[in-house]
């Protein structure tokens, strides 16, 4: 239980997406108070599934919610497999198989969209300690107490907090109070465009593919561009993302026209075209979309110093977003949520004490979250032929092994506190049990 001290800190996260409410359930979990400040009119996410792995299981089940997130979750035919799958195949041609990826630690990977994976979360959160149609502008240290901070949103309201928490996205406005600078400064384009869609299973099989899209998640490789799919809501669609990369830039010097949205729509025929040299089951399967979106994909870059600065703290896409390669960055903000209620609810955690804490925080995290980030950028530059062996099938298999078992799925559920605490230990910080 946390000290009397850290109880009576009023505790404000911004931003009421998945890492968000995650982060405010953890802190509950721990026996904090905290409000959500969230800019849109209700909880709502956009995008893509979120892949459940081994460390996100660990996690959801820690807080309490996992059996309603594996109820709104979509896996591999559970007839067939126990542990979730990925099956490699070429993009080209009669898409070969090039390799068969078992997923999992002893639990069945599943996926869930995001928008079921949010609303999961919010039965697990008292709707009165949410504050909606609140955009935040700034974060600003109070000039009679510095170690308190005013946030300020567009409707002219306000709060003050003890300790304020971005889970605001890619284009944190917290960010800005923790570097100091326009928070926009670390919000590059990834050089890649992804064409989202959901497919009805029906209409993929009427197309007469041969591939059984329903039974794994499949990722068909291709120079400088590859396409993933993988089955939801019970295998009556198929969610399908095509990547397409532009390498003849370092990232951050290709841009994109000053104020062009992140998300365009994209025709059949412009999905397809870009495809060509792919095989026909493929092609068939992309014919099926009949509206895409195309997302030109963002992350942060160049990394930041720190995710602390003072009591303001960083979780999730605000402080880490990645490529998507590795499917790790929803489960990275798990982690983070996780981790930062373990130490603000620990019981030697004090008001006095609490900034030496949040640097702990930074220490473990951002180390962890950027190394998994460059493991995502390698991921696709495997995928689409960019990496030293080519499309080789054993050095392949050996580093997305490491990446995806070692690093990310066998990672402990305390793990990260056990070495936070640990650090906290060393430096006197807190006294050894």
């Amino acid at each position: 239980m946390p000290s009397e001290s850290t109880r009576t800190l009023k505790i404000v996260i911004v931003g009421g997406g998945v890492c968000g409410l995650a982060c405010a359930i953890a802190l509950n979990k721990q026996g904090l108070e905290v409000d959500i400040y969230e800019a849109a009119a209700k909880f709502g996410e956009i995008g893509a599934g979120i892949g459940i792995g081994g460390n996100t299981i660990a996690i959801l089940k820690a807080l309490g919610v996992y059996e309603d997130v594996l109820a709104r979750g979509d896996g591999v035919n559970p007839e067939r497999a126990q542990v979730g799958w990925v099956r490699f195949r070429y993009g080209a041609d009669d898409h070969a198989l090039v390799w068969d990826h078992s997923i999992g630690i002893g639990e069945k990977t599943f996926g869930v969209h995001r928008a079921s994976f949010l609303d999961a979360l919010v039965g697990h959160f008292d709707q009165t300690r949410a504050h909606f149609n609140k955009r935040c502008t700034a974060v600003i240290p109070l000039k009679s107490n510095p170690s308190r901070y005013e946030v300020t949103f567009a409707d002219g309201t306000s709060v003050e907090a003890d300790i304020v928490i971005g889970a605001d996205g890619i284009k944190s406005t917290v960010r800005g109070a923790v570097t100091g600078k326009d928070p926009l400064e670390n919000f590059s384009f990834s050089n890649t465009v992804a064409y989202r869609a959901l497919v009805p299973t029906s209409a993929v099989k009427s197309a007469g593919t041969k591939i059984d899209y329903t039974e794994a998640g499949f990722l068909f490789l291709g120079k400088n561009k590859h396409v993933t799919t993988y089955p939801i809501r019970s295998g009556s669609l198929i969610n399908i993302v095509a990547f397409v990369t532009d390498r003849t830039l370092p990232m951050g010097q290709a841009t994109l026209p000053p104020g062009a949205p992140q998300v365009v729509p994209a025709t059949t025929e412009e999905l397809v075209a870009e495809y060509m040299d792919f095989g026909e089951d493929v092609r068939k399967l992309l014919s099926c979309v009949p509206n895409a979106s195309r997302w030109n994909m963002f992350v942060v870059h160049p990394f930041l110093d720190s995710f602390v600065k003072g009591r303001v703290v960083l979780v999730g896409d605000s402080a880490h977003a990645m490529p998507v390669h590795l499917g790790a960055g929803a489960g990275q903000g798990l982690e983070d949520a996780y981790l930062l209620a373990r130490l603000i609810g620990h019981p030697q955690t004090t008001a006095d004490n609490l900034e030496d804490v949040l640097k702990i925080y930074d220490e473990v995290r951002r180390t962890r979250t950027q190394h998994i980030w460059h493991g995502s950028m390698r991921a696709g530059d495997i995928y689409e032929g960019a990496a030293e062996y080519g499309f080789s099938h054993d050095e392949m298999a050996k580093e997305l092994r490491y990446w995806w078992d070692e690093v990310i799925g066998n990672h402990k559920l305390d793990g990260d506190t056990e070495t936070a605490v640990g650090r906290l230990q060393e430096r006197g910080i807190f006294a050894v049990e």
